[in-house]
């Protein structure tokens, strides 16, 4: 009988509960594993103990980074981890961006601004969004125009004295209208995907908490959609070893998909969208615990 830690973190006024938490639990222990939901900064579990250990909801990862990823480095030392530290520690900053464009994956544009760096160049043309660089549920996130230079600079002054990266992306226009796309992988193969509207409404403040997931609905990717996700996932480090994935895509100006993110780390599997596809994440399971 396997045993199977599914990694989460402590309940707090940032942290989104984690529906699929239970679901998961409950249908790898109907699958004859012994699993159980475990925090993972709790100093006393042993995680040797486990056959595997699966990221599912570390959402306060990204204002812990540090800590965060020294205990990936640990728990990957200790068993099987999935995904493995090295793509953790890969995708935790979305300076992979620049990785993928550089592999010839089509990206949304992306310039970096890190402490020390100052707050010029921001457009003078066109809409715009500045985000961290280690962040989830668009925390930190602000969408501005032109005329709002003054807010992002202080938005950016803030992030620089907390130490944070920040990415500045021109506003993708098409959320507006098409919203952006979710395509979920499990075991090396398509799971299922999802489709949401705009996160990010104009003059929302930065520090406000936000929907991360507003009018969330199934949807069919297109052919297209599956090639672009499909090179970004080949262009990961370590990529013959990723157990899950989530290629978050919206359309470029040329109307084709590009990737607005990868995430690798915790992503939001919506299964309480996608009943269905549960017995798929358990057999992918049980398949990476009998690798240990």
């Amino acid at each position: 009988m396997p045993r199977i830690a599914l990694v989460t973190c402590r309940p707090g006024p940032e942290v989104t509960v984690d529906r699929d938490l239970p679901v998961l639990v409950a249908a790898l222990r109907e699958a004859g594993a012994e699993a159980e939901a475990v925090y993972w900064d709790d100093d006393a579990v042993d995680w040797g103990g486990y056959d595997l250990a699966v990221l599912r909801s570390t959402w306060d990862y990204s204002w812990r980074a540090t800590e965060f990823l020294a205990w990936a480095e640990r728990c990957g030392k200790a068993t099987r981890l999935a995904n493995p530290v090295g793509v953790v520690r890969w995708n935790a900053d979305k300076r992979y961006l620049g990785d993928l464009a550089k592999a010839g994956v089509p990206v949304v544009p992306t310039r970096y601004m890190a402490p020390g760096d100052g707050v010029d160049g921001l457009p003078v043309d066109h809409e715009y969004v500045v985000k961290p660089t280690s962040g989830a549920g668009a925390r930190f996130a602000a969408r501005y125009t032109p005329d709002e230079h003054d807010t992002a600079v202080r938005q950016l002054a803030r992030m620089h004295a907390e130490g944070f990266t920040a990415m500045v992306q021109p506003y993708i226009k098409s959320i507006d209208v098409s919203g952006e796309r979710a395509l979920q992988f499990y075991g090396g193969s398509l799971l299922h995907a999802s489709r949401k509207g705009a996160v990010l409404t104009p003059g929302t403040p930065y520090d406000d908490r936000k929907t991360a997931h507003p009018g969330l609905e199934p949807w069919t990717p297109t052919p297209a959609e599956l090639a672009v996700a499909e090179r970004a996932l080949a262009a990961v480090p370590e990529a013959p070893e990723l157990l899950y994935a989530r290629v978050d895509l919206v359309d470029g100006e040329d109307g084709e998909p590009r990737v607005m993110e990868l995430e690798l780390v915790e992503p939001n599997l919506f299964l309480s969208l996608h009943p269905g596809s549960v017995p798929g994440v358990v057999e992918a399971v049980l398949a990476s615990a009998a690798q240990r």
